[in-house]
Order: structure tokens, then sequence, then C-alpha cells
């Protein structure tokens, strides 16, 4: 079975003002992978210190980067599975989502669900960004709906966990 050439959309990336310019836009590690690396890419007065969490802390660390998302797209941005299981770092709103019509700086937020303070250091790869499809549904009201196997049966209905 042939499938249809995919044609990936162009992603613009305008380098914000007062970050390091020297730090790659994101990209992919591996020729299979479906995530781009994020930077942590600090203002030049908080380079040398970067960020320490501390467990059960928040905060939302800059990439130094916007985006031009197409309309129909979106941008989800993903832990990094390392960090997750080394260190207990993940994204409290995962996956978080930049729409098409977002301009503003792209922040990422790590919480520290570990039991030692994480530093993230100006450079580290922090998140991954994930291009997806995003089209907008239309929503119509329904007197009833169809019947399915499954029916009303809520969390857990479908078996263990």
């Amino acid at each position: 079975m042939t499938q249809a050439p995919f044609t990936a959309p162009t992603i613009r990336v305008q380098r914000l003002e007062g970050h390091d310019p020297a730090l790659p836009l994101p990209r992919y590690a591996t020729p299979g992978a479906a995530g781009a690396d994020l930077c942590a890419n600090f203002l030049e007065d908080r380079r040398a210190e970067g960020l320490v969490l501390l467990p059960g802390q928040r905060a939302l660390v800059p990439t130094g980067l916007a985006l031009e998302i197409p309309e129909g797209w979106e941008v989800q941005i993903r832990a990094r599975s390392g960090l997750a299981l080394k260190h207990g770092i993940a994204l409290p709103n995962a996956p978080g989502t930049i729409d098409s019509d977002y301009r503003g700086p792209l922040g990422v937020i790590l919480v520290n669900l570990g039991e030692a303070p994480f530093a993230v250091a100006h450079g580290d790869r922090i998140a991954q960004m994930v291009v997806a499809p995003a089209p907008q549904a239309r929503f119509a009201e329904a007197a009833d709906l169809t019947e399915t196997a499954r029916g009303q049966g809520g969390f857990g209905s479908t078996g263990r966990g």
C-alpha cells in the first residue's frame, strides 16, 4: 500500500532580543524523532546561574523563541522522557498547546516531582515540541447520541486501570 505524500508545515521561528543567538533552533535529535528538542535560553543576567527547581516547585523556563505556526496546525510541548525518569521533571500541563495565532514568547512550564533539587542550566534540552494538525471541529447540538458497545462506561470501564 502506497501512502500519499505528506507535506510538513514550515514553522517560522523568531529569536527574541536579549536571549542567546548561539543556541540552536528546535531540532530533531534523530531521523525518526517525532519531537524537536527545545533548550533553556536565559537572558544574559541569568545565564550563569540558570534555575534550580526544588522538589514540588514549578517555573516557566524561557526558550528565547517565538513561533509562527500555520493555521490548522498546533505545536505540542511535551516532557523529555529521560528527565522524567531520572529526575522527576515533568510538564504540569502536558502536553501544552501552542495555538497557531499565538505570537508571544515560548516558555516551558517545568515541575520537579522528584525528591532532590534539579538545576536547569542555560542551553539544557528541557522539552520537546511536536507539530500536529489541529483542525477546528463543528459542534452540533443533538437530542440523542448513537449507541456503542461501551455506552456510558467511564473511567476503568474497559478493563483494568
